[in-house]
């Protein structure tokens, strides 16, 4: 069990015992991030990834939950960025099938026009997924529709459009995908932030400063390579480097409605392409719950913990109830969250090193190398590149790319219906503590469906270090629930601290903590 098993204290070990230089450190533990790492580490790079809250804390936990080719990016022109996409969606589902499986989504139409323009738009779609195990688009009648998504509105349907993408939980992913970076040899550690950038006489940089954040230690590290993958984040992280430097990123956050599933039953997800807000509405089952999403509103500046505004959430609800039978008011939300994306802007300071129209990376005249934008479903493909770039930017001797056929951690196929299917391949070990100790059988709290064996296996295996990182990312509790967590976070304390030795008092404050953070995911 303890081969992919993720033990910060080893880890952090790991790195304090080192003396010779890592190939690559990569600043951040986002999808990027933990994507460079397992491309790196599968290569036979040394890595080691610091991140300065938990894995997923940031964009990566709060996506929409679709892997997919973009429906709008095809109508806006872009047929190169939704073929890749298309091709990176294929191969998610082909590594990680406990957690990829194909969702049929329609679009309600209001007449033959409608019907006519997605369904040509969508056999496109068809068409550059050609060769893949995704279903195909095609009309189907009101009568169709109503039966595939019983809550939808009927008053102005005259029809609708079929068509299929991907779905996934994105940090149950995230979390595979650092123990498959770290079964390849990559050293991975969260709260461990970087304060500096360390540099050689010269001045290119040739590591990092960084300060443990449970302990207080500082340590220098050296490397031979430093990617800046931070997101929304990553001007921070050039400013290190350059105090002055021109920002690259302009953000913009986006909310999800988390809903009771009688409010969207049923296993067809609903996609509302033009919307007032501009941008495309989803609806979809999730975890046995509906999810509203995301809105597109520009903020100054990023936050560690992003608030919803009230227009956005006035917004979907508003949306929501000109599409299902059943309107959702505001008592009606069980959590909502919410997402930061960077937006890449221009900066003549860089050299641009690679560059497409989803993502950007650029190297620094010192050599840090910062990689941004794109979205989850392109994170592999994203991660190439950058890898590629660390390659020839510091003449690093590598193999070629692994991760086109990598399988990620616990993959093996499941029934996407099944409880906990998700684990894939780790459940039956988190059965077997259950079997050992009945008692690990029993839910968290009454209203979620986290057992306490997840508690146990969290902390022993994947990293988790408080309250949050159980509720909110290795289960996904939090997002689904926000009240019931914050009723089960005594529960969630006690079952920590004797895994990890901690005090009463350790519990207090992981529960005030907690609280302040679960205040975002409560709607006011």
């Amino acid at each position: 069990m303890t081969g992919f098993s993720l033990n910060r204290d080893r880890a952090v070990a790991r790195v304090r015992d080192r003396q010779a230089a890592w190939d690559v450190i990569v600043i951040g533990g986002g999808a990027t991030g933990i994507g460079t790492a397992m491309d790196a580490a599968g290569r036979g790079l040394d890595v080691l990834l610091l991140e300065r809250f938990d894995f997923g804390k940031g964009t990566s936990s709060r996506s929409t939950k679709l892997v997919h080719g973009g429906v709008r990016y095809l109508r806006q022109g872009n047929v190169t960025l939704v073929r890749d996409a298309l091709r990176e969606r294929s191969l998610l589902m082909q590594n990680a099938p406990h957690l990829v499986h194909d969702t049929a989504f329609l679009i309600p139409c209001q007449g033959f026009r409608e019907r006519m323009f997605y369904g040509i738009g969508l056999k496109m779609y068809d068409l550059l997924a050609t060769g893949d195990s995704f279903g195909r688009s095609g009309i189907v009648s009101t009568e169709v529709a109503r039966s595939l998504a019983p809550a939808i509105r009927t008053d102005q349907l005259r029809g609708a459009v079929r068509y299929h993408d991907g779905q996934f939980d994105d940090t149950r992913l995230l979390i595979n995908m650092a123990q498959t970076a770290h079964e390849d040899g990559a050293c991975l550690i969260n709260y461990f932030a970087v304060t500096g950038l360390h540099r050689e006489p010269g001045g290119r940089i040739d590591g990092v400063i960084g300060v443990d954040e449970e302990t207080g230690q500082e340590l220098q590290i050296r490397a031979r390579s430093v990617v800046n993958a931070a997101g929304p984040f990553c001007d921070d992280v050039r400013r290190l480097d350059q105090a002055d430097c021109e920002p690259m990123v302009a953000a913009s956050q986006g909310i999800h409605l988390v809903l009771p599933r009688e409010f969207f039953p049923g296993e067809t997800a609903m996609i509302v392409p033009k919307t007032s807000d501009g941008r495309v509405i989803f609806i979809i089952p999730w975890h046995q719950h509906a999810l509203v999403g995301t809105t597109d509103t520009p903020i100054d500046h990023a936050e560690f913990e992003p608030a919803p505004q009230e227009q956005e959430i006035q917004f979907l609800l508003e949306t929501a109830s000109e599409y299902l039978q059943r309107a959702p008011k505001r008592e009606d939300v069980l959590s909502v969250f919410t997402g930061i994306r960077p937006l890449v802007k221009g900066d003549k300071s860089a050299r641009t090193a690679s560059l497409s129209r989803d993502h950007v990376i650029r190297v620094s005249d010192s050599g840090l190398i910062t990689i941004t934008g794109g979205k989850w479903t392109t994170v592999r493909k994203m991660s190439e590149d950058c890898v590629d770039t660390v390659v020839q930017n510091v003449k690093l001797s590598a193999t070629d790319c692994q991760t086109r056929s990598r399988r990620i951690h616990g993959a093996m196929q499941v029934d996407s219906s099944s409880p906990r299917s998700w684990y894939g391949s780790d459940l039956k070990a988190i059965e077997r503590l259950e079997l050992d100790d009945p008692s690990l059988a029993n839910p968290v709290h009454p209203e979620l469906t986290v057992r306490r064996s997840q508690v146990l296996w969290a902390v022993r295996h994947e990293m988790a270090r408080t309250i949050e990182d159980v509720l909110a990312r290795r289960t996904r509790a939090l997002f689904l629930n926000a009240q019931a967590s914050l009723d089960a976070a005594p529960v969630v304390a006690e079952l920590m601290a004797g895994e990890l030795g901690k005090p009463q008092a350790w519990c207090e404050e992981q529960c005030h903590a907690f609280a302040e953070t679960a205040r975002h995911y409560l709607l006011p």
